[in-house]
């Protein structure tokens, strides 16, 4: 018996069987899992609810008119099932995590015992200011820490992450036009920018104009002075860039967009190169968004927690938003509303009720603290040099859209190398799963054709890195080498086959539905 369409057994337990070996499809301690609705029952649960007494209903024809149909597992079958989930999960503490613009490095397990104390894990938004100094105490030192690393002037901690803290910084840009009396409306993005750089702009009303790469994915200052004009806001830069360089006439770009009126955003995702090298405020950014869950170890993997503190330059650092600390001679403050304004603040508004995510500040500050300044350059130091590792131990085999030259905190390659195979970087990558690897970020940034993108960060040692390149290598050379199987069929040995992904996205399936009666076959 084959696999179906989505990698699924046609029948239970027979493609596993013919598979492995094995009646149930297990091998060994990598145990077959089936769903909860396959395997659960409805009459069946981890615990013993009285009967409710009898109440009249508020729900009107709101109702349920049909059982809820959820099934139901004893104590240790929901135990050992979720467990079993959970084991089928790549992470960074089971191996290397070489998603390119994404940083997930090693979370040092300090950082979640300091998270954990009782004063900051069980802090509320809606205490007494009085009762929450220490918390009050800990986001001043946060942003210090933030303003001293940027050389910027004011910072916001509310954003929860980085697209929100774009969304934080074109806001507070947009605010200093409106107060103004100017009409601009046109924002620039390079087109190896984030997705959500455009995205940002235009969710707040400008107009998005593209700024063409060089060849080798960098910005050129005169592309940018032929399209200012009365009508542009502001540049969306992200520096390093997507393509894993920097950006090396950062300075010019910014003094040609302060010369034409406008301001200057910076896309922070790759802080993680830069810092303790270098302070954006002396390249002549205005406002940068800072994913704490990627630059300072946090975890962030399946879409949180996260946090995208959003760092000002003198000319916005007004118009941050509410609610923000306060440093004064008697002790930080935290200013919630505009009762509390002094005087020159002009806050756009608020991007969140509250004052944003204290679990993601004491994180990253016990892991700034436990580095210090010179272990945070250290950090960055580290990340490129294991990129550029990477970077020379695959050039011979793989090809670099921008030529062999020194990269940053990620390398970039393209799919030229497959040339001729007949294999493409979705096939290259799924056959990284059967190696036990997590592929890297693939087809991004969409200016370079078949792109995979690399960003091993500073937590890997030489000896991962040995072993990564020369699985790479060896995958290469079997391509090359004709053995198109290996990556057609990929992958072989993970929970499941290769899935129709444009069909599951185009066609998901959303409810779960009972497959038809199996019987055991006649002999």
């Amino acid at each position: 018996m084959t696999m179906n369409t989505q990698g699924r057994p046609t029948a239970p337990g027979e493609a596993a069987v013919t598979a492995t070996d094995t009646f149930t499809g297990n091998r060994a301690l990598q145990i077959e899992e089936a769903l909860l609705f396959e395997i659960g029952r409805y009459d069946v649960t981890g615990v013993d609810l009285d009967e409710p007494e009898t109440f009249t209903p508020r729900l009107g024809k709101l109702a349920r008119k049909t059982p809820i149909d959820l099934p139901g597992l004893s104590e240790p079958e929901a135990v050992r099932h979720y467990v079993r989930l959970s084991q089928k999960n790549y992470s960074i503490d089971s191996g290397l995590y070489p998603l390119g613009s994404c940083t997930m490095k090693h979370n040092p397990r300090l950082n979640e015992k300091m998270a954990r104390l009782p004063g900051f894990a069980d802090v509320h938004p809606l205490q007494p200011l009085s009762t929450v100094a220490g918390a009050v105490d800990l986001m001043a030192e946060l942003g210090r820490w933030l303003l001293e690393m940027t050389g910027m002037t004011s910072v916001a901690l509310s954003p929860k992450a980085g697209a929100h803290g774009e969304l934080c910084g074109m806001m507070a840009i947009k605010a200093a036009i409106e107060a103004k009396g100017e009409p601009r409306n046109i924002v620039l993005v390079p087109e190896s920018a984030h997705g959500t750089n455009p995205a940002t702009a235009a969710l707040i009303g400008f107009k998005v104009v593209t700024v063409p790469a060089r060849a080798d994915g960098t910005v050129d200052p005169e592309a940018v002075k032929a399209l200012l004009s009365p009508q542009v806001a502001a540049i969306m830069l992200t520096n390093p860039n997507t393509c894993g360089l920097f950006e090396r006439d950062v300075v010019e770009i910014a003094a040609a967009v302060h010369e034409a009126g406008a301001y200057f955003y910076c896309d922070g995702a790759n802080f993680n190169a830069i810092v303790g090298k270098a302070k954006v405020g002396e390249l002549g950014v205005d406002a940068m968004h800072i994913n704490l869950h990627k630059t300072f170890s946090t975890p962030h993997g399946g879409g949180g927690p996260g946090a995208g503190p959003v760092v000002f330059s003198e000319r916005l650092a007004a118009f941050a938003p509410l609610p923000f600390v306060r440093v004064t001679a008697d002790g930080p403050v935290l200013v919630e509303n505009e009762v509390a304004l002094e005087g020159g603040e002009t806050p756009f508004g608020r991007m969140v009720a509250f004052h944003g995510q204290m679990g993601m500040f004491v994180r990253a500050l016990s892991y700034m603290l436990s580095h210090g300044g010179d272990g945070l350059r250290q950090a960055s130091e580290d990340a490129v040099l294991n990129a550029n590792y990477v970077r020379v131990g695959l050039r011979d085999l793989m090809s670099q859209p921008s030529g062999d030259r020194t990269c940053m905190h990620e390398v970039l390659f393209d799919d030229h190398f497959l040339d001729g195979t007949g294999i493409t970087t979705l096939d290259f990558a799924k056959a990284m799963i059967d190696e036990g690897y997590h592929p890297m970020t693939m087809y991004f940034p969409l200016v370079v054709h078949g792109a995979m993108l690399i960003e091993p960060t500073e937590s890997e040692s030489k000896a991962s890195l040995d072993l990564f390149v020369a699985t790479l290598r060896d995958l290469v050379l079997k391509a090359k080498a004709g053995d198109t199987a290996r990556f057609l069929e990929a992958p072989r040995f993970a929970p499941r086959r290769r899935l129709d992904e444009t069909r599951a996205a185009r066609q998901p399936k959303l409810k779960w539905e009972k497959p038809e009666p199996w019987s055991e076959a006649a002999e």
